[in-house]
């Protein structure tokens, strides 16, 4: 019975012992985030001057938007009565998407005629952001860098990563909600 006790004892006093955090293998600083940090301003500034560019060269009246993209009207509508469309209700537009060369990705036959039920589901930011620009009957042509278009992992499909997009958009009707 003593021998018991003494093995006891030693177990009971070191089951009490209150829990000690554990600390990590290794230690991480932020070098990771401030490199990616660093990598993508590059890239912005990279896709910021080929953007100047091309709208240098085509020689279009832009404007640049408070979003982060640039666009200009192939088609506007001036009047007053007709207005952009709000949330919730349903945008019926078609779309092209190109590369800032041209080479056209997806036509409007790919793509064929959309509805779009206004900040209710997914689409890219540049784009939804894009359409709440437009009346119905607009054509616009927007120039969208990459961090708007489909960013760091392309659409997973014809888009690659970290492609700026020119897409040309026609909305055909705006349904209120």
């Amino acid at each position: 019975m003593n021998k018991f006790l003494t093995l006891l004892i030693p177990i009971f006093i070191m089951g009490c012992k209150t829990p000690e955090a554990r600390r990590p293998i290794t230690v991480k600083s932020g070098s990771f985030i401030n490199e990616s940090v660093e990598r993508n301003k590059k890239l912005n500034a990279t896709e910021h001057a080929l953007i100047e560019k091309l709208m240098q060269k085509q020689e279009q009246n832009y404007i640049a938007s408070e979003n982060g993209f640039w666009y200009y009207y192939n088609n506007k509508i001036e009047a007053d009565t007709l207005s952009t469309p709000k949330f919730g209700d349903i945008v019926n537009y078609n779309y092209n998407v190109k590369t800032l060369s041209g080479k056209e990705i997806y036509s409007f036959e790919d793509i064929k005629t959309q509805n779009y039920a206004m900040d209710k589901e997914e689409l890219f930011a540049g784009m939804r952001e894009g359409l709440k620009l437009m009346k119905t009957g607009e054509t616009v042509t927007f120039i969208f860098p990459s961090q708007k278009a489909y960013g760091y992992y392309g659409d997973e499909n014809k888009i690659q990563h970290n492609t700026p997009l020119i897409c040309e958009v026609t909305v055909n009707s705006i349904t209120q909600n």
